[in-house]
């Protein structure tokens, strides 16, 4: 009796986390029918020639191997030059990083401190320095860049046309350097062609409000001002950014023809190490804004979904997963130690996660199957490469769990990832 009553409670539970899960996040299946539906249009936005002004900040930190192809990439765009200045931050470097970007025909700054450490406060350090250095120059708005990056010929131009038309933050088109590599580098990078154009392609589409991820962004000079400088030092900086301007009503813009390519992890240490503090970022954030992200779903005049869309992004799904983990785990100890039918609840246990891990499995494949599919062209990898990295995209997707929930307990501290992929943009397309 007692365990037929458990089992019903165990299979209950998973399966209610399950749908929990699935009715969170069911905008988000809407918003590929939605991208569907804008891919096939295929329209740009409308022409307007005005050129604007740029300064272009790159925060390095031991960056001498990649750091000039993309200095490279920058001079190469089919966007008038004298409207580019590129910046360099060299940030606690201990190589020739500085001397690289120099040679290649940047700015250079070099910053030393150990105790205010991260990338939030290296692109303040610079937009001071441009600021009181460069203030004659005017500059309309900043592209943020990471070292390892590198830009289509159009990246700039497109860019430039999605911001003339009113936008003040605007992201870009995320593909890889190295997706062939191995199935991590290749599970980042198909999640970030989904985030780009099944999450910000309908966000833009419906006039909500799109999200900047980590690099390949463009911030209007004005708000950057009124901000005070890049004030945003969690662990996740570029996530704390975007969902305090869009509790502020801001509304980020999309251009998914500006196409940026970056390097990936490749070992699952530094994936873990990378991931714990985006993990440990988005609770920071939530700590920080969840009340007011909330609020405004509820309360709010301006971006009320916007601000729902954002609150799933950065608390739910860690939520759910590590409660589920918490319950399921406390289970097997109740069989380890002979508890409520000792191996009996250890098999039904296990039989209950199989069957939500069957699911979960599911849904990811099918999100990883319609991206790969609809972007085959753009991914620079073999075919059978792509079908089999399809295949373990929910495996990297599962990897997640698990560092949520170390991330609730462990201080984790910003680390820098070595990036050692020397590639031009001839060597990727």
């Amino acid at each position: 009796m007692v365990e037929t009553t458990l089992s019903t409670f165990i299979d209950n539970f998973n399966f209610l986390m399950f749908l929990l899960f699935a009715l969170m996040y069911s905008y988000q299946f809407v918003y590929m029918f939605v991208a569907f539906k804008a891919k096939r249009k295929n329209k740009l936005g409308p022409q307007n020639c005005h050129l604007n002004k740029y300064a272009v900040i790159i925060a390095a930190r031991n960056e001498e191997l990649v750091i000039g192809q993309l200095i490279k990439s920058i001079k190469n765009q089919k966007y008038p030059k004298e409207m580019i200045d590129i910046f360099v931050v060299a940030d606690n470097c201990t190589d020739n990083t500085a001397q690289v970007a120099r040679e290649a025909g940047a700015i250079v700054r070099e910053r030393f401190n150990k105790v205010q450490i991260g990338k939030g406060y290296a692109l303040d350090h610079m937009i001071k320095i441009i600021e009181s250095e460069y203030a004659s120059k005017q500059y309309d708005g900043y592209f943020v860049f990471d070292a390892d990056n590198l830009l289509d010929e159009n990246y700039i131009s497109e860019m430039n046309r999605t911001f003339n038309q009113g936008y003040r933050v605007i992201t870009s088109y995320r593909n890889s350097k190295n997706y062939d590599q191995n199935w991590i580098s290749a599970g980042y990078a198909l999640w970030f062609l989904h985030e780009a154009e099944y999450l910000n392609l309908p966000r833009m589409v419906l006039h909500s409000s799109c999200a900047i991820s980590g690099t390949g962004f463009l911030v209007h000079a004005d708000l950057i001002k009124a901000n005070g400088g890049w004030i945003h030092h969690l662990l996740t900086e570029d996530i704390e950014f975007s969902v305090s301007q869009i509790i502020k009503g801001e509304k980020f813009g999309y251009c998914r023809s500006a196409m940026l390519y970056d390097e990936q992890p490749v070992t699952f240490n530094q994936s873990w190490h990378q991931r714990l503090r985006w993990a440990k970022g988005f609770y920071q954030v939530f700590a920080k804004y969840g009340r007011d992200l909330i609020g405004n779903i509820f309360r709010g005049k301006r971006n009320r979904f916007s601000c729902y869309d954002m609150t799933m992004t950065i608390m739910p799904a860690m939520l759910v997963s590590s409660i589920s983990i918490l319950v399921n785990g406390s289970f097997y100890l109740a069989g380890f130690f002979d508890l409520f039918g000792g191996k009996e609840i250890i098999h039904l246990t296990a039989m209950a996660m199989l069957k939500s891990v069957g699911w979960y499995y599911g849904i990811l494949f099918i999100i990883g199957f319609i991206t790969t599919l609809t972007e085959w062209r753009k991914i620079h990898c073999s075919a059978w490469k792509k079908i089999a990295y399809t295949l373990t995209f929910p495996l990297f997707m599962f990897t997640y769990i698990p560092i949520s929930v170390v991330a609730l307990f462990k201080d984790v501290e910003w680390k820098p990832i070595a990036h050692t992929v020397v590639k031009s943009l001839d060597d990727v397309r």
